[in-house]
């Protein structure tokens, strides 16, 4: 009897197992495109399949319960779901390639849309996930971890600053908007300010000259700002966050339709930083107090026979100041208590019109008017700069020829209060006027199945200096497979430099401006190798290494002398040359199991020759270091996010022989770690701490802080200082001595809001 039950209870299970096996069926997809040969696994069971063609799989035989599944494919992040058998539903795993760049379409180096691995001219692309890993208030600081790129701030009190390319200074760097220059060397500081970093599609970095397709400003690189397109953006994106110092960013953007036809994309940017702080006890604020805002507007036509039309308009004000402690507006522009304050307006236009012809014809154009109000103490500046651009290109392919021409002019106009516009000799202010049409071609010419030319040109007559000629050349051969990229360049740069719209506000708070001589252009050569490696791995795993050798030549090069006269900064064009020289190396990297990131260091060696003597240019680090390290847990949506820099001493601006301060700045490092969780589909929460050592730089940088009117310097009949018994070491109030960020170890909080289609 007891036989026969155990075998009824046997038939029984057996049976009801029976009937509860059921299958796990779906399909594997990258972007709605099926992928072949992705290996579907069930740990817990030890059973998995491959997907066909069509990118179905299935495992059979299953008991209804809930499962494990891990989908993997070489050059594909690992996917792991949890699933619930049986299921009404197909299981759709969307895998995220590992490396995406050869595919992605860029534009900064030939003005033609392209796959970055097509592209003669290496490119480097940022996404916007990049700058998540370190949100900050603007893109200028973001910028802190590309390699051969450095945020300087040139200022103690005002805290403006500039981006260095592989050394060269801010007015050597071209900033663009959707590929239009926003123009002016204070371009580099407030055309990357402002504009919210959720309506940011990438970011496209050129390194080295780029002034055959742009003209002046682009020697040492170009900064190509991409705003999403308007349909494709978020519907409402919004991103806030504070931290411990007090300061509140936040970004909006919103997408509309208007009509039929117009898509629009709005964006508004508010930053807002009034809480003074001193903790190096020199008296003055370690950090600008601010108040921004800036309003940007985008809108695309669809229009009937598909050319594009987009028009853009952004606004900008701000209102920031440094100084003494107890500094406030009313002894703005006054000798009892120092301030520096800056009051800034700037605007800008842009957009582009394709003409509705058989040809390949697109009209861009571009304008922007800049206007700052700023005092230095009692020192007054009043600048006013309004710049228009307009540029016809056309665009041609002939067999294995890829051809582009276009006509280009631009208008500067420049006044200010200082003797820079003033009439030699007469009681009157002239305003700087000057008028660039140009010309350029270039001819990228497929040489082979994995080889392409790009010759081009460019003639420039400025109305003040003359004919300006640019050539370059750039040669790209590649593998079948685009696993091994290598490029090589040569090129001709120039740069007609206006100093106060690029330097006013680092230097004028403590020292006259001497010019002595009308400046001419500045003119460089460089060539530059770049070698492109990818490796794949069987488990799965993703590198690549990205090396460069650079080497510039310039002639002509406005250099800023500190050291003749430590009361005053001498503008001359270098009689003699200056190099800028070195090697980079990139790596990035991304593993199935969530670990990806990039390391990077650039060696530089930036050196001035005049009169046989050769020195090492000021404030260019010989080595610096970067990185940017992710990991991420999956299952739980929670990202750790590793950021940081490194970088060698730097020569400093001194005040003479007798100046205590070191020549050189210590080697430093400021690192970022942060934490972010995705709740939902639309939500974000996210936090962490900015510069985890808590470097500072030294509390006397800036000299003299205690006298900043020089009521206690004693000046010769030449305007040198005179060693006193109360100023032993002859300095003068100086803030210039500056190379690192004054603010330390600091936490931070923010919160994203995102609603798709």
């Amino acid at each position: 009897m007891k036989k026969l039950y155990s075998f009824l209870v046997l038939m029984f299970f057996s049976t009801f197992g029976a009937f509860a096996q059921g299958s796990l069926s779906g399909r594997v997809v990258q972007a709605d495109k099926p992928l072949e040969f992705a290996s579907v696994y069930l740990p817990e069971l030890g059973k998995g399949t491959m997907s066909d063609s069509a990118g179905h799989f299935s495992i059979e035989g299953l008991v209804s319960g809930t499962y494990r599944v891990e989908v993997s494919m070489m050059g594909y992040r690992k996917s792991v779901e949890d699933w619930t058998i049986p299921s009404k539903e197909e299981l759709v795993i969307s895998l995220q390639a590992l490396d995406t760049s050869l595919e992605e379409v860029v534009v900064s180096g030939t003005l033609q849309e392209v796959s970055r691995s097509n592209s003669p001219v290496p490119i480097e692309v940022y996404k916007d996930g990049f700058f998540k890993a370190n949100p900050t208030p603007s893109i200028f600081e973001s910028l802190q971890t590309i390699n051969g790129v450095r945020p300087q701030i040139n200022c103690n009190i005002c805290n403006t600053g500039d981006i260095h390319i592989n050394g060269l200074e801010g007015p050597y760097t071209m900033v663009l908007i959707d590929g239009m220059p926003i123009v002016s060397g204070l371009a580099t500081v407030y055309g990357l300010t402002g504009i919210p970093q959720s309506l940011i599609d990438r970011i496209e970095v050129v390194k080295g000259p780029a002034s055959t397709l742009y003209g002046s400003e682009a020697v040492g690189g170009l900064i190509n700002i991409i705003t999403k397109r308007a349909e494709l953006a978020p519907i409402v994106s919004v991103d806030a966050f504070g931290t411990s110092w007090g300061e509140v960013n936040l970004d909006l953007g919103l997408k509309t339709k208007i009509g039929e036809r117009v898509h629009s994309l709005t964006g508004i940017n508010t930053f807002q930083y009034d809480n003074p702080i001193d903790n190096n006890e020199d008296g003055m604020t370690d950090v600008t107090l601010s108040k921004r805002i800036s309003l940007f507007q985008k809108f695309r036509v669809d229009r009937k026979n598909s050319k594009e039309f987009n028009v853009a308009f952004r606004y900008l004000y701000e209102d920031r100041w440094g100084g003494e402690m107890n500094w406030t507006p009313e002894f703005r522009g006054g000798d009892e208590i120092y301030g520096e304050s800056i009051y800034t307006s700037r605007w800008e236009l842009f957009g582009n019109y394709e003409l509705p012809t058989i040809e390949n014809l697109n009209f861009q154009f571009s304008a922007n008017g800049h206007n700052q109000n700023s005092v230095y103490g009692d020192m007054l500046y009043l600048g006013d700069q309004k710049i228009a651009f307009g540029q016809l290109t056309w665009t041609k392919s002939l067999g294995n020829h890829q051809l582009l021409s276009g006509l280009a002019y631009r208008y500067t106009y420049y006044d200010d209060n200082t003797p820079a516009t003033a009439s030699v000799g007469l009681d009157q202010n002239l305003p700087s006027e000057i008028h660039l049409p140009g010309v350029f071609v270039q001819d990228e010419i497929q040489v082979g199945k994995n080889k392409s030319l790009l010759l081009g040109a460019r003639a420039d007559y400025n109305s003040v200096h003359g004919p300006i000629f640019s050539p370059r050349a750039n040669f790209k051969v590649s593998s079948s497979d685009q696993s091994l990229i290598f490029r090589i360049s040569a090129g001709n740069g120039f740069r007609v430099a206006n100093v106060f719209t690029e330097d006013h506000a680092a230097l004028t708070g403590a020292r006259d401006v001497i010019f002595e001589e009308e400046l001419q252009p500045e003119r460089s050569w460089n060539t530059n190798a770049n070698l492109v490696k990818k490796f794949y791995t069987n488990s799965g795993a993703f590198f690549s290494l990205d090396a460069s050798a650079f080497y510039t030549y310039f002639t002509n090069r406005i250099i800023p002398d500190y050291e003749t006269n430590p009361n005053q900064i001498i503008y001359a064009n270098l009689d003699g040359y200056s190099v800028s020289q070195g090697v980079s190396l990139t790596t990035n990297f991304a593993l199935p199991n969530g670990l990806e990131g990039n390391i990077g260091a650039t060696f530089l060696d930036v050196t001035l020759t005049e009169e046989g003597i050769t020195e090492r240019q000021i404030l260019a680090e010989r080595f610096s270091g970067v990185w940017n390290i992710a990991y991420s847990f999956s299952r739980i949506g929670l990202k750790i996010d590793y950021t940081g820099n490194v970088y060698g001493p730097m020569r400093l601006p001194l005040l003479g022989e007798l100046d205590p301060r070191p020549e050189y700045s210590p080697w430093f490092s400021i690192q970022n770690i942060q934490a972010t969780k995705t709740i939902g589909k639309r939500w974000e929460i996210y936090g962490g701490v900015k510069n985890l050592l808590n470097f500072l730089p030294p509390a006397n940088s800036i000299a003299r802080a205690f006298d900043p009117f020089d009521r206690g310097v004693d000046f010769a009949e030449d305007g040198s200082v005179i060693p006193t018994p109360g100023n032993p070491n002859a300095l003068t109030f100086d803030p210039s001595y500056m190379f690192a960020p004054n603010q330390g170890i600091r936490g931070f909080l923010g919160l994203r809001f995102t609603i798709l289609d």
